[in-house]
């Protein structure tokens, strides 16, 4: 049963890091809303955390990078160091985990195995969260700022936000699995 959790939690993981990395690459956080009198418009706008695009309905579209890193809202600022680093730290933890893995052999030391598989599973804890945050703080601000009367600029949620709170709720799945069925025993000794 450890190594079908452990695979488990190899897949889960995974599945978690394309989710972080289509979050990080996509500009699809935040979108044109369509509300009021003007349902049918030429063009949507739709941003994303490195860049803005304008579609328009021929279906061409124009993105452009944002000028700079000081001109950004301070969700979009913290949400590309938050996606990067959970990136990194989900790539990093699923190696660990590879070694530490029932399945592998890359550690000769049993006693070993477990431990190394708490640190992944931690890692992987910790990059679900770093991807949490972020996403949950950007869909925030874009629900605030739609329902603020005063602007007339309304963006609705895209589609990377609920990719994003997907690939956080997999990556914890697979930190939390990882915790649970880690076979680590307390005790005396060393």
């Amino acid at each position: 049963m450890g190594s079908a959790i452990q695979m488990l939690s190899v897949a889960l993981g995974l599945l978690g890091l394309v989710a972080a990395v289509v979050c990080c690459a996509v500009p699809l956080w935040k979108q044109s809303a369509f509300v009021g009198q003007n349902i049918v418009t030429a063009q949507y706008n739709y941003e994303g955390l490195w860049m803005s695009c304008v579609g328009q309905s021929t279906g061409q579209q124009q993105c452009k990078s944002y000028d700079s890193l000081l001109a950004l809202a301070p969700d979009l600022q913290a949400a590309r160091a938050m996606v990067m680093i959970s990136c990194m730290l989900c790539g990093l933890s699923l190696l660990i985990l590879f070694t530490g893995a029932n399945f592998t052999t890359c550690v000769q030391n049993e006693s070993a195995k477990p431990k190394i598989r708490l640190v992944a599973a931690v890692g992987l804890l910790l990059a679900g969260l770093l991807l949490f945050i972020p996403v949950s703080w950007s869909a925030n601000t874009v629900i605030k700022d739609f329902n603020n009367q005063l602007n007339q600029n309304k963006k609705e949620l895209g589609p990377c936000i609920f990719i994003g709170w997907a690939g956080g709720a997999l990556l914890l799945l697979a930190g939390g699995l990882l915790c649970c069925f880690n076979g680590l025993r307390g005790g005396g000794g060393g």
